[in-house]
């Protein structure tokens, strides 16, 4: 897609968000990013004088050493998947925008939220679009973005709340599936994968299954399947509470016992790929359908800074600019 028009001056700019990641792949660093995750009360919604003492004395001394050995089987040259594949994103959009500032944060780590905002009130910006990196809206995530924005006071903000059903975003995943299918071949059946939840807070009103669902009939939709060519499941379970279901990995076991043998897994929540998608899906859950008994699972990657991503995150922030 040819760099959008922009008829105004250059003092508007564009801030991608993703989630965060550690600095580093070692229990220092993954230990003081999980602190701060791990401590935003939109995350962990238990109170901080009964959370503070489980997560810092028990929590987190039993698992960085863990997390660190698992980024570290992922970790690229340029770093983190996450912050690589982020910051790759972030220079396609500009490319695309080229009448505004386009530069990313992380909600937790760093770029920090708050000083990607005061740099670009210093260069002289006057509003600024938001984009966290969620298609579906969720309290866990996408309002934990818009406190942070909202905190640092530094600028005039609009946040972009959710993309799930966005034409353009649904139609480039799924075209990105139909080429992994033509280079690759085809599965017995497709799963979707999508962070889970627990299922207290869906209840109390989160929108984000529903908008997981929506997403999921519109790339289907658009692929043209039937309902028994894919599932909707829920991954990255933590704590003992009930979350979302089907669980992936239970999902995968199931389908690999009763004799399916080859499976393609695909996470549209994820905007670029992360330990979640490279580790989590691509290599322990792999691992367990085949445990399981079945052939081989395909893990689709996330659009990452693929142009058709790029474009329709450009056309999503070029209408907010302009509304």
């Amino acid at each position: 897609m040819p760099g959008i028009e922009h008829p105004r001056a250059a003092d508007a700019a564009v801030v991608l968000i993703n989630l965060g990641t550690p600095d580093a792949p070692t229990p220092g660093a993954v230990r003081r990013y999980l602190s701060q995750f791990l401590m935003d009360p939109r995350v962990v919604q238990i109170p901080r004088w009964l959370w503070w003492p489980l997560l810092h004395w028990v929590i987190l001394p039993l698992r960085s050493k863990r997390v660190a050995h698992k980024y570290a089987e992922i970790w690229m040259d340029a770093g983190s998947p996450l912050a690589v594949h982020t910051r790759r994103l972030a220079a396609a959009v500009a490319q695309r925008m080229p009448g505004t500032r386009v530069v990313h944060a992380m909600r937790y780590g760093q770029p920090a939220v708050h000083e990607v905002l005061d740099g670009l009130r210093r260069e002289g910006i006057a509003r600024v679009v938001v984009l966290p990196l969620y298609p579906q809206y969720s309290t866990t995530t996408t309002a934990s973005v818009d406190d942070a924005v909202r905190a640092s006071g530094a600028l005039p903000a609009r946040v972009i709340g959710d993309y799930h059903l966005d034409a353009a975003w649904v139609q480039a995943v799924a075209d990105s599936i139909r080429a992994h299918w033509d280079v690759n071949g085809r599965g017995e059946r497709l799963v979707f994968s999508f962070h889970g939840l627990p299922q207290r807070v869906v209840d109390n009103g989160d929108p984000y299954a529903d908008q997981c669902k929506a997403s999921v009939a519109g790339i289907v939709g658009d692929l043209g399947l039937h309902d028994e060519d894919y599932v909707l499941t829920f991954q990255s379970r933590f704590g003992k509470e009930r979350w979302l279901e089907p669980a992936t990995i239970t999902t995968l076991e199931a389908m690999a016992r009763a004799g399916t043998r080859r499976v393609d897994v695909v996470c549209p929540g994820f905007a670029v790929d992360c330990l979640e998608t490279l580790e989590e899906i691509a290599q322990q859950n792999a691992d367990a359908f085949r445990a399981a008994g079945g052939q081989a699972m395909q893990y689709i990657p996330c659009l990452n800074d693929t142009p058709a991503h790029a474009d329709a995150l450009a056309a999503l922030c070029d209408k907010a600019l302009r509304a």
